[in-house]
């Protein structure tokens, strides 16, 4: 009995087995089908049509995070990318959806309620069916006649660009998605020309950022960048109004897409990895208004998106970079605090106040609790913003008055997180950075010592370090010599050419300065700024390496007729721009804020391309960038180059560069020397006799007559110009360096009108060194350095 009971459940179950994978057949078949609907058919929500050759499917999607429902067509593969949305701008809220024809054969869809929205157009004409094809079309067509196509998806394209598809002039555009859980037309557009289809266009809001090549009949002419493939991946056909494109080889699934972002690119799947392969991207340009929204900052160099949050913010949306950025910790009025974000291209909505200073601007933004930012500059005044931040940009091509150091507001906690964040990262690298360095010291202090006492003797038990042939050694390869000591050529073992400063017994600088040159340079990486190699100490022997710098120093060629003749405009130039460049790196950038205090022609070293690059930094001093200014009982210096407020009362500030730089500018335009010569109207140095020539209108003369006829005269001018605002007598009346190279390289700021330079009266026989607070001579002025 029992027997017969276990017999008769396994046949049930075995019953249940074989009707279930029946059902579950069934139920297969009917949520694929073949790619046809005719018009006594529908296919509701779960229910797909595929393509004969299986590449596309079309059905019902959902977007992303979004629950609404849209009719859709999509690739055939595991990542499953949507290329077509029929009712992109009308989803449905439910999953009651139904694809069919209506009476009037049209095709429709119908949500739970009843409500339809129509896709496609068939006119009235009763011989229809919707047909999904190979190409990833979906059309309406004749059941009689095949060919007869009444409406085809590729006549209204949303993101996506397949082969065989024509895009054209006007009408037939490609258009972003508004985001990535969104398929609703978004801000950018893609296709031809305005014109003619001679070029393709990217536009934002119907305006255009991004232009291709033009089209000249070759197959690649509309992007080049395409050639650089080993297998030319696709060609372009285009006539006056439409362009279409066919993939290489014809059976490669192909694609452009416009994304949210409006970023289009260029893909082909990999049948063997079954994945897509990026081909090329053209990114949305920073030019695009608005592009990463509130609180947000663009930059065009960034390899991957283009946009990032400020400090102290996050992002709103991971995947959509319009969304802008939030604050992490709110406001609290009282008690916030600023953080400079310097180089940044401003918005153009802040509230200009009348010209004060950098406290009293500040002071302005702090009462007021709705102001997030402020800029100071000494041509605009100060400027307020309030509310969201919009359109900032960083790593500006650029230049102009719109550029400068934007004074952020965030609560005084949040720079505190800041604060602590980068001080644990400066730490980690200055560390690093210091191991590496003293190990590097200690080889070369080995290898010298090694060098220097192999074949020799010893005397009275030490080693010799200055013999004979030593000596001769030194004199042989010497360079020149400045207030340091000597420098001479010299090549490490591996053949690399160095240049060693080595201190002088009668030097005026000793230990403390060459401490101060090590510190400093070993810390600090910028292209114009020279490179420290190593260092030695042996008793009284202190030795510095640098990189070797094959044209010398800028004095070598200015102040000497038939060398000077050999600096263009454009040599000349991008000195001008190097050498302000390593200022406001120093100033500003550099993990230790750094002022010069020792700027001068015969410290700015040419390398092999004439590219400049500060030097000597044994005089520099860190500063705090929240100080104004400082005091030294100390100065130091070269006098000609050294503005008033340190060379009498000692006091320093990143303006006593600036004052420098002014002077040096001015001798780089008219290849004189500010001290030491006479024959220049009635006035006793270059200074003087600029300013005199300034009130005369004359500035003309001051160019280097080797440069006539061979640079723009409205340029050479502005630079005139801009060196006399550098070297006016009152510290607060100067620019800072961000502001002097955006009113050298902006042929559009206005500059306001320089007031009376300081040492007017002063007659300087020479440019000489000092380094006490005497302002003792020193003999063996720099002035006479060939180069290093």
């Amino acid at each position: 009995m029992f027997g017969k009971i276990r017999f008769w459940k396994k046949c049930v179950l075995l019953n249940f087995l074989i009707l279930y994978a029946l059902a579950s057949r069934c139920l297969s078949a009917s949520m694929e089908r073949t790619g046809i609907i005719f018009q006594n058919q529908s296919i509701s929500d779960g229910q797909i049509l595929v393509s004969t050759n299986k590449n596309f499917m079309l059905g019902f999607f959902s977007p992303g995070a979004s629950s609404y429902r849209y009719v859709g067509i999509w690739h055939n593969d595991s990542e499953r990318r949507v290329v077509w949305v029929a009712n992109r701008n009308n989803p449905i809220k439910d999953k009651l959806g139904i694809l069919k024809f209506d009476d009037s054969s049209n095709l429709i869809v119908l949500d739970g309620s009843g409500n339809s929205i129509t896709v496609a157009y068939g006119v009235g004409v009763q011989d229809l069916e919707a047909v999904i094809l190979d190409n990833g079309n979906f059309v309406l067509r004749s059941i009689s006649n095949q060919a007869k196509i009444i409406w085809q998806s590729f006549d209204f394209p949303t993101d996506t660009w397949l082969p065989e598809m024509n895009i054209t002039l006007g009408s037939k555009l490609l258009t972003s998605w508004k985001s990535y859980d969104d398929p609703a037309v978004g801000d950018y557009s893609f296709g031809p020309g305005v014109t003619n289809a001679s070029e393709l266009i990217i536009w934002w809001k119907g305006i255009a950022y991004w232009t291709s090549g033009g089209w000249d009949g070759d197959v690649n002419a509309l992007i080049p960048d395409l050639k650089s493939i080993n297998t030319i991946p696709l060609y372009f056909h285009c006539d006056n109004l439409t362009c279409t494109y066919t993939p290489n080889p014809a059976s490669r699934l192909t694609q452009f897409v416009l994304d949210p972002n409006g970023a289009l690119s260029i893909e082909q799947f990999d049948p063997g990895a079954q994945s897509w392969t990026l081909l090329w991207r053209q990114p949305p340009s920073c030019e695009v208004s608005n592009l990463c929204g509130v609180f947000g900052i663009c930059n065009d160099n960034m390899q991957t998106s283009h946009c990032r949050c400020l400090k102290g913010f996050a992002p709103q949306d991971t995947q959509y970079s319009r969304k802008g950025c939030t604050r992490k910790i709110p406001l609290q009025c009282d008690g916030d605090k600023f953080i400079d974000m310097p180089g940044m291209r401003l918005p153009g909505n802040g509230d200009k106040l009348s010209v004060m200073g950098d406290d009293g601007c500040e002071s302005a933004c702090m009462i007021n609790c709705s102001c997030t930012a402020y800029v100071h500059s000494v041509l605009d005044g100060c400027s307020l913003w309030y509310g969201d931040l919009t359109n900032l940009q960083d790593g500006y091509n650029g230049t102009g008055v719109g550029i400068g150091t934007l004074y952020l507001r965030v609560a005084a906690s949040e720079l505190e997180s800041i604060s602590r964040s980068g001080h644990k990262i400066l730490w980690i690298a200055g560390v690093l950075s210091s191991v590496a360095f003293i190990i590097f010291c200690s080889i070369l202090f080995i290898w010298i010592r090694i060098s220097r006492n192999k074949g020799k003797g010893k005397q009275d038990g030490h080693h010799s370090l200055m013999t004979t042939d030593t000596i001769k050694l030194w004199e042989k390869s010497k360079l020149g010599e400045g207030g340091f000591g000597p420098v001479y050529k010299g090549n490490l073992p591996d053949g690399l050419e160095i240049a060693v400063k080595r201190l002088a017994a009668n030097s005026g600088q000793g230990l403390q300065e060459f401490k101060n040159e090590i510190l400093l340079i070993a810390k600090l990486q910028h292209s114009n700024l020279v490179g420290l190699l190593g260092c030695c100490i042996e008793g009284e022997e202190m030795l510095l390496v640098y990189e070797y710098m094959p044209n010398k120093s800028l004095d070598f060629f200015l102040f000497e007729n038939t060398r000077r003749a050999l600096l263009d405009w454009e040599m000349r130039m991008n000195i001008i721009e190097g050498v302000a460049q390593g200022l406001i790196y120093l100033h500003k950038h550099s993990r230790l804020r750094i002022i010069h205090r020792d700027l001068k022609a015969s410290n700015i070293l040419l390398d092999t391309d004439m590219s400049p690059k500060i030097s000597d930094f044994g005089m520099a001093r860190i500063f705090d960038p929240k100080g104004t200014q400082a005091n030294t009982k100390r100065v130091v210096g070269t006098y000609g180059y050294m503005a008033p407020e340190y060379a009498m009362a000692g006091i320093f500030s990143v303006k006593s560069d600036v004052f420098s730089y002014g002077v040096l500018l001015l001798e780089i335009v008219s290849g004189m020397k500010n001290a030491g010569s006479q024959g220049r109207g009635n006035s006793l140095s270059l200074l003087g006799y600029a300013w005199e020539l300034w009130n005369e209108g004359r500035c003309h003369e001051l160019i280097d007559k080797s440069l006539h006829g061979r640079c723009p005269e409205i340029v050479a001018l502005r630079c005139v110009h801009v060196s006399l605002l550098c070297v006016q007598e009152q510290a607060a009346d100067r620019p800072s360096m961000t502001e002097v190279l955006s009113m050298i390289t902006n042929d559009n700021a206005t500059l306001p009108d320089p007031k009376q330079p300081g040492f007017l009266s002063l007659l300087v026989s020479n440019q000489t060194d000092i380094t006490e607070e005497t302002c003792s001579l020193n003999g063996l002025s720099i002035t006479n350095l060939d180069g290093r």
